[in-house]
């Protein structure tokens, strides 16, 4: 198959080619960071794309720019129609990957940011293979804590938390790793710069809470899901550090990086060193379900046509 080349995005409730998605220099997010986003994966199974959890992603999308009061100006509704509306303009017929995003425009210097100050929002989508090495990764603890609560929002996707997540990825792969994890400010194992990340200990499913800077992951919380159902225990709660050396297998969750194992922390070896038979199967269940074979789940995804 020919890969598709995106010839529109979405731009503030318009299907415009992407050269004609212009902004002033002086917008307020080019300047501050001040812009909230979304990652979507769209997954082809040779008859239709499918969305996968389309309006848990809007809402997680309208309530970042709540903390911020940056508004979005357009419906949940309209969002989705704008996602998928977009995958058709764009004659999507491949797995793709979709951003979308609002920001404030031009507002000068001014920090005092409202819900009536000027926003744009967009969509814009890509093709999108695998993240990572499915056979597994390595990773490194990275010595850049994870930002905290108290002081820039883990909960709020917002652009501007990613310089945390810029910095601890040019540490790990300085180091020669595939992949950085953060630390909280306790020193606790919070989550990689991009995914949620969760431990296996005598067939306990073990992930970090909010409280420890971790994302409200969607595919956390599917992964959660989908292991209740197959039978295992799923915990949130703090993990040491150390105690992730102890694992039995180690794996990362998101949009982009969807299940990706990781199979050696500072250079230490977890488990058997290879992926593990759990993480596979729960790998293998996320698959089918993304793509429309597991019909329990049929909830979960949204057909483009």
């Amino acid at each position: 198959m020919k890969t598709f080349v995106p010839k529109f995005v979405w731009f503030d409730g318009k299907f415009v080619k992407d050269t004609e998605a212009n902004v002033s220099v002086m917008t307020h997010a080019i300047h501050y960071g001040t812009s909230v986003f979304e990652g979507l994966r769209g997954y082809w199974n040779s008859k239709n794309l499918y969305i996968f959890r389309l309006y848990d992603h809007i809402k997680r999308f309208r309530n970042s720019g709540k903390v911020y009061s940056i508004s979005l100006k357009f419906t949940d509704k309209q969002i989705a129609d704008a996602i998928t509306g977009l995958c058709r303009k764009n004659n999507v017929r491949e797995s793709c990957y979709i951003r979308p995003f609002y920001f404030v425009g031009r507002y000068g210097i001014n920090l005092h940011v409202t819900e009536k100050s000027p926003t744009h929002a967009a969509v814009v989508m890509f093709p999108f293979g695998d993240l990572f090495n499915k056979n597994g990764i390595s990773a490194g603890i990275s010595s850049w804590r994870r930002i905290h609560d108290t002081s820039t929002p883990p909960l709020a996707k917002m652009g501007g938390n990613y310089l945390n997540s810029i910095l601890a990825t040019q540490e790990c792969k300085r180091n020669g790793y595939d992949e950085a994890v953060l630390l909280d400010q306790l020193g606790n194992i919070s989550e990689a710069p991009g995914e949620n990340i969760f431990m296996l200990r005598d067939e306990k499913l073990i992930t970090p809470p909010t409280s420890s800077s971790a994302l409200e992951g969607i595919t956390k919380n599917s992964v959660m899901e989908i292991a209740r159902d197959l039978g295992y225990k799923t915990v949130e709660r703090e993990i040491p550090r150390t105690e992730i050396y102890f694992s039995d297998e180690v794996f990362l969750t998101g949009t982009a990086a969807e299940i990706t194992p990781i199979i050696s922390i500072d250079g230490k070896k977890i488990g058997t060193g290879k992926v593990g038979k759990i993480t596979q199967q729960i790998r293998q269940t996320y698959a089918d379900i993304t793509i429309g074979r597991n019909k329990k789940y049929s909830h979960w995804i949204t057909p483009v046509y």
